[in-house]
C-alpha cells in the first residue's frame, strides 16, 4: 500500500503549460479507498480524478450551502466575462493544490520577509492566473456567509469544480475544511511541477513519485483539452514545442515577452472533448511533453484507446494544513 506521501490528491489536471502533479506533504495526509476511472477521453474521468483532491475535511464549516453559492456566483461571472478563465482556475488549483504541499492555498501566498512565494517558480511565473477571482470569491463568502470559516484553499477547490461544471454541465463533490498554508515551497514548485519540455521518462518518474502509473498519467494530461499557452513562451524556447508544430508557430508568433497572443493547447481550447488525444495520436500535440506520450507502446496505447477499464486503487485525499492545525486566512 503506497504511502500517502507518494500519492497525488487531486488530479483534474495539471495544466496548461506546465503540467501539474501533486506533492503531498508528509504531515498532512489521510487515505481513503476508492475507485479511479482512468479514461483518456478525460471528460468522463475528470469528476473521479478531481474528487480525489476534494479531500478530507479537518475543520468545521457551518453554512456550506451559502459558501458554495457565494463562490459559484463569482466564478460563473468571471467565466461569463472571459471563457478562458475557467481553464485558468482549474490550472491554478492543480499547480497549488496538487503538486506542491497538498491542498493548502500555498500558491496564493506572495513573497514575504521570511519566505519566497511559489508564484515565481518556473512552472508558474508569467503563467498561472486567476488570483483576483479567488480573492473576490473570498470576499463574497465573507460578506454573505459571515459564520462560515472557509479557507482560501477551499475556495480554490470549489472554483476549480465550478469551472469544470461550467464547461461540461457535470459536477463532483467538494468537501470543505482545508486549512491555509502559512508558508510557501518555492523549491518544491521548481522541482515537482512537470514542464512542457520534459521527455516521457521524466514525466513518468514525476507521476510515479506521486503514485500514478503511466497510463493514469496519460489520463491526467487530458486536461490539455482546454486552455492556452502564451505564444512568446513557446517561441522563445524551442524545447517547449513539439518539433512538428514549431515551424508554423514561428511563422505566426512574435517572441516579445510582452506579446499576449495565445495558442490553444488543442484546436478546441474552450471545449472539453477528445481532440487533444486525436492530435497527440497524430503527432500534432502542441507541447514537446505532449508529443512524448507517443514514445512508448504503453503510453501511446493509452492515448489511442477510447477508454481504459476502471482500475481499483486507493484514492488519496489530501489533508488540510502543514502540521500546525487548520488556519483560515482573512484574505486570499
Amino acid at each position: 500500500m503506497a504511502s500517502l506521501v507518494n500519492r497525488l490528491s487531486l488530479a483534474l489536471g495539471l495544466v496548461a503549460l506546465a503540467l501539474a502533479g501533486y506533492s503531498i506533504y508528509r504531515h498532512t495526509q489521510t487515505a481513503v479507498k476508492g475507485q479511479l476511472e482512468v479514461n483518456p477521453t478525460w471528460l468522463e474521468s475528470a469528476p473521479n480524478i478531481l474528487s480525489l483532491g476534494s479531500g478530507k475535511s479537518s475543520g468545521k464549516v457551518f453554512d456550506q450551502a451559502c459558501a458554495f453559492s457565494a463562490v459559484k456566483e463569482v466564478v460563473d461571472a468571471a467565466i461569463d466575462a472571459e471563457t478562458r478563465m475557467g481553464a485558468s482556475l482549474i490550472r491554478l488549483f492543480f499547480h497549488d493544490d496538487c503538486f506542491v504541499d497538498g491542498c493548502d492555498g500555498g500558491l496564493l501566498l506572495k513573497d514575504t520577509a521570511t519566505f519566497t512565494g511559489e508564484q515565481g517558480a518556473g512552472g508558474n511565473d508569467n503563467s498561472v492566473r486567476g488570483f483576483e477571482v479567488i480573492e473576490k470569491a473570498k470576499q463574497n463568502v465573507k460578506a454573505k456567509c459571515p459564520s462560515t470559516p472557509i479557507s482560501c484553499a477551499d475556495i480554490l477547490s470549489i472554483a476549480a469544480r465550478d469551472s469544470y461544471t461550467k464547461f461540461t454541465g457535470k459536477t463532483y463533490t467538494v468537501t470543505l475544511g482545508r486549512g491555509d498554508a502559512r508558508t510557501a515551497n518555492l523549491t518544491g514548485a521548481n522541482t515537482q511541477l512537470v514542464g512542457p519540455s520534459e521527455d516521457l521518462a521524466s514525466q513518468t518518474q514525476k507521476f510515479a513519485d506521486k503514485g500514478f502509473t503511466q497510463t493514469e498519467m496519460v489520463a491526467l494530461l487530458g486536461i490539455h483539452t482546454i486552455g492556452f499557452a502564451r505564444c512568446p513562451l513557446l517561441c522563445v524556447d524551442d524545447s517547449f514545442v513539439n518539433p512538428a508544430r514549431a515551424s508554423s508557430l514561428h511563422c505566426n508568433c512574435q517572441t516579445s515577452l510582452n506579446n499576449t497572443d495565445l495558442v490553444g493547447l488543442d484546436p478546441t481550447p474552450l471545449t472539453f472533448d477528445r481532440r487533444y488525444y486525436a492530435d497527440v495520436a497524430n503527432r500534432q500535440g502542441l507541447l514537446f511533453s505532449d508529443d512524448e506520450l507517443m514514445r512508448s507502446n504503453a503510453s501511446s496505447a493509452a492515448v489511442r484507446r477510447p477508454k481504459v477499464k476502471k482500475q481499483r486503487r486507493e484514492g488519496r485525499r489530501i489533508g488540510t494544513s502543514i502540521g500546525w492545525g487548520p488556519m483560515v486566512m482573512k484574505d486570499c
